[in-house]
């Protein structure tokens, strides 16, 4: 009886794991989310996204056109920032594999949205 008692609190682990992975996750994203409406939303509308000439045409270029943007209108966000954004796009828009790492499961805590004006 102690057998499976053990394989229980080890399958209860795992799956407490994949769940802390999975919000950390959509974490990112609904972080991403706010970053992108609170400063690209503005010029950006989801037609830049379907459009046929698209810069972004998988995850590293994605990520590069986010981190080129925010640059461009000195926005000074840290790399976390725009792999949020960038996350929240891929999400909601393109659905690329995305080739980080740390994509899922190896994500920081949660810091505070820059407040670059």
């Amino acid at each position: 009886m102690s057998l499976l008692k053990s394989l229980m609190f080890l399958f209860c682990t795992l799956c407490s794991l994949n769940n802390l992975a999975n919000a950390q996750s959509t974490q990112n994203e609904l972080r991403g989310e706010l970053l992108y409406t609170t400063y690209c939303n503005a010029c950006h509308t989801t037609e830049i996204h379907w459009r046929e000439q698209k810069l972004a045409t998988d995850w590293k270029s994605l990520k590069s056109q986010v981190n080129r943007w925010q640059a461009n209108i000195g926005l000074g966000w840290s790399d976390e920032d725009s792999s949020d954004v960038a996350r929240y796009l891929n999400a909601e828009y393109y659905k690329f594999i995305n080739t980080e790492s740390k994509a899922l499961s190896q994500g920081k805590a949660s810091k505070p949205i820059s407040q670059s004006y």
